[in-house]
């Protein structure tokens, strides 16, 4: 069974095996991808931008050619009582303290939706686009004007936070003192970018995330002695960009937080992270539901899901799922992925996470999620499977299942748990994907291996230092082998199987590939279950499909304060390098955090000695590593191209986690080289890229209050009723793609401004085509 087609497709068209074998639907679908990507691009712009109706766009129809739109209102507006006098600014008072207040409304205390007779003192505006058949309601806040008289202060602080969620900033209140007379006092109300940053922390090599860019935008106003005021001067002009669809997750994070414990306290599931085992499992259950061979559905299970399904469908027209049934029509398998989770597997699905935590007997349900991580280094999902049986068959299965969700693209690697079945079930379906175990689940089962020695403890601690204090192959290989020796452990299978298949696993014998940052590589690092805190030990699939999307809105809202945070704060930069500043441009702050990290690392690296001529650069560097409470000393080959600028060094940081080294940063440093080449610039790492799955709208993540959401879905119904009248038709199907490109190209080149004289040119090519 296969539900929720991703493609949207017309009403009419039903079947996919239909779909499949017909030329218009090829059609279709390039006109659909085309025109997703300039929604994609314009959807920011929809103000200043062009506004087609979808007849105007095909040959011979609608002959009214293009509907032009400045993005002003149409409404009409109510005049502002406004008086042109007041203070200067050069009678701005100075403040003393500052209140730092929220500078966006959560959507829980958004503005309410627009009303007729708005008040001309709150500087409210209504404006109507209509397109075709679509129309588009949005409030807008007028810009601050010298004269503008509210009936109290607070009157004029909401007014002006509106204006700020609004253009994409947030505001901060600064109080002077009273005027001479007493009788009324000034107020300054400014961008919250206003004043410098000064970092609390004693160690300025970790300095704390700062929004303060001494910006200038303000508001100064005069509050008499009956309570109203009035705005006397006003600064509109920022130093720093703005950007109105992250203007809703200043408070959001908490609320985010009150919400989950809410619904958890719901459901009878502790905060804590690390549930305690409610007794023995197999004493209390004679057997787990799920390990008969199929899926034995308990009390409420079927209704459930089954509610679950058809909730995900209705409201996610990209929800994809399978049912996967044995020869006696027994349920074995269940895979689902939403719209947003295929969507992201566009971005970061070339790292991919099996997680199978939840098939061992300290679960209820046997929950096995397909995860990645996104530009923060945190993990998202990217489907999710309830298998009843874990032989190789079932794997196979499943990993089909989530391959079909994703049009069939695998992965460049995975991560799974040491199992003989998945191994096996990974090299039939991916066989081109790079296999590794997870590195976390063989240190979790070590003491049970080893509990028969009377060493064992002796023995846990030279595993970890062997594993984690190796850096090459080679050292790895002699370690292992004194290892062994020293504690006489010839004899045991589990230890001698994962050295046979050490290049799944070992960090020195893994590092040659990508892996995102996914699985641990440190000492002492442990790893968090993508529903860590919301599924236990007695969690029942009812109740897990109930609180799914509670589950994921934490992650979307999470996600969601990370952006804003990387867009609006800034880590301060510990050096003079330019390099660094390439960096703290462009990526996220965690991201950032850990080239900083390596960029303070130089100073305890040394160049021994190098090798430089004929464009080449070799060079000898040594590190001074911490292991185990004692310092230890390594060297690092690097090697520098000076026509192409390639860097690449031994320790294969850069390959492993696309982070660049200190040691190829010491060798840059030597060359003088003031910025890396794109090459090393991370595109899964960039803060400044727009990503399309997070406008992907789903059960769990409500678009509707963002202006950007709604500009995006009216775009798709016009780009959807366009694509089905013209698929049909070759010349028709050749004008929307060719109107669509220069529409794409336009954007591309000036996604901010489109000028009138440049928006009938498609419309045009329209009727002469026709």
């Amino acid at each position: 069974m296969r539900g929720g087609f991703s493609k949207g497709v017309p009403a009419f068209c039903k079947r996919i095996d239909l779909l499949t074998q017909t030329n218009w639907f090829s059609m279709y679908e390039k006109l659909l991808d085309l025109s997703k990507y300039c929604m994609f691009l314009a959807v920011n712009s929809l103000g200043s931008g062009i506004v087609v109706s979808a007849a105007d766009m095909l040959p011979g129809g609608g002959g009214g050619g293009a509907e032009e739109t400045d993005g002003t209102s149409d409404a009409s507006k109510v005049e502002s009582n406004m008086q042109q006098h007041g203070r200067t600014s050069d009678e701005e008072g100075h403040a003393e303290n500052e209140v730092e207040m929220g500078s966006h409304l959560n959507n829980d205390e958004g503005i309410e939706s627009p009303k007729m007779g708005v008040s001309s003192n709150s500087g409210m505006d209504l404006m109507l686009v209509e397109v075709g058949n679509y129309q588009s309601v949005d409030e807008v806040v007028e810009a601050p004007k010298s004269g503008m008289t509210f009936d109290s202060l607070d009157d004029l602080i909401e007014y002006y936070r509106s204006f700020g969620k609004q253009e994409g900033f947030g505001i901060r209140r600064r109080t002077a003192s009273n005027s001479f007379d007493g009788k009324s006092k000034f107020v300054t109300i400014a961008c919250n970018r206003a004043g410098k940053s000064e970092s609390k922390r004693w160690n300025h090599l970790n300095p704390s995330p700062t929004a303060r860019t001494e910006c200038k935008a303000r508001i100064n106003a005069t509050v008499w002695e009956a309570g109203n005021c009035r705005i006397n001067s006003v600064v509109l002009d920022h130093n720093h960009p703005l950007s109105p669809s992250k203007g809703s997750f200043e408070l959001s994070n908490r609320r985010g937080r009150r919400r989950k414990i809410e619904s958890d306290e719901q459901v009878g599931i502790r905060m804590n992270k690390k549930f305690q085992t409610f007794g023995d499992l197999e004493k209390e259950r004679e057997a787990l539901p799920w390990k008969a061979g199929w899926l034995l559905l308990g009390e409420g299970d079927a209704e459930a899901l089954n509610s679950f399904f058809d909730r995900m469908q209705k409201s996610d027209p990209g929800f994809f799922y399978l049912i996967g049934f044995d020869e006696y029509a027994r349920i074995r398998g269940i895979f689902w992925a939403d719209g947003r989770s295929r969507a992201a597997y566009e971005e970061f699905g070339d790292v991919v996470m099996f997680d199978t935590t939840y098939l061992t007997n300290d679960y209820a349900i046997p929950l096995s999620p397909f995860v990645g991580v996104n530009h923060h280094g945190q993990t998202i999902l990217l489907g999710c499977g309830l298998i009843a049986n874990e032989d190789t068959e079932t794997f196979v299965w499943l990993f089909k299942a989530w391959l079909s969700s994703v049009s069939g693209r695998a992965p460049n690697a995975i991560i799974t748990d040491q199992d003989k079945a998945i191994q096996e079930a990974v090299q039939n379906v991916i066989p081109n994907s790079r296999h590794r175990w997870c590195l976390w689940h063989i240190m979790k089962r070590l003491p049970e291996k080893v509990k028969e020695y009377d060493s064992a403890e002796q023995i846990k601690v030279a595993f970890v230092n062997v594993v984690y204090d190796s850096l090459t192959k080679d050292e790895f290989v002699d370690g292992w082998k004194n290892f062994i020796k020293e504690f006489n452990l010839q004899e045991n299978e589990w230890l001698n199987g994962l050295y046979e298949e050490r290049h799944r696993w070992v960090p020195a014998c893994v590092k040659d590939a990508f892996w995102a940052g996914l699985s641990t590589t440190k000492k002492g690092e442990t790893m968090n279950t993508f529903f860590d805190g919301y599924v236990n030990s007695r969690t029942t699939l009812k109740q897990f499909v109930e609180q799914y999307d509670q589950a994921l809105k934490f992650r979307v809202e999470r996600e969601a304060q990370s952006d804003f945070h990387s867009y609006s704060l800034r880590i301060a930069c510990i050096t003079h390098f330019e390099i660094e500043k390439q960096f703290q441009a462009i990526y996220t702050i965690p991201k950032f955090k850990e080239v900083q990290l390596e960029l303070t690392g130089t100073m305890y690296c040394d160049i021994l000695s190098s090798n430089e001529g004929d464009g080449l650069g070799e060079y000898s560097v040594q590190d001074e590593l911490e292991a185990g409470g004692k310092i230890k000393y390594a060297i690092f080959q690097v090697e520098f191209k000076e026509n192409s600028c390639e860097v690449r060094c031994s320790c294969c940081l850069f390959e492993f986690r696309g982070i660049l080294c200190r040691h190829a940063m010491k060798v840059l440093a030597r060359r003088k080289i003031i910025k890396v080449p794109e090459k090393y610039i991370v595109s899964r790492w960039r803060k400044d890229l727009k990503r399309q799955y997070t406008r992907v709208k789903t059960s769990y993540n409500d678009l509707s209050n963002y202006p950007d959401a709604r500009r995006h879905d009216m775009m798709q119904q016009m780009f959807e009723e366009v694509a089905t009248l013209a698929m049909e038709f070759d010349d028709k199907s050749r004008t929307v793609i060719s109107c669509l490109s220069e529409l794409k190209e336009r954007l591309i080149v000036n996604p901010v401004s489109w000028d009138s004289s440049q928006r009938t040119s498609c419309v045009e090519a329209a009727d002469t085509s026709h």
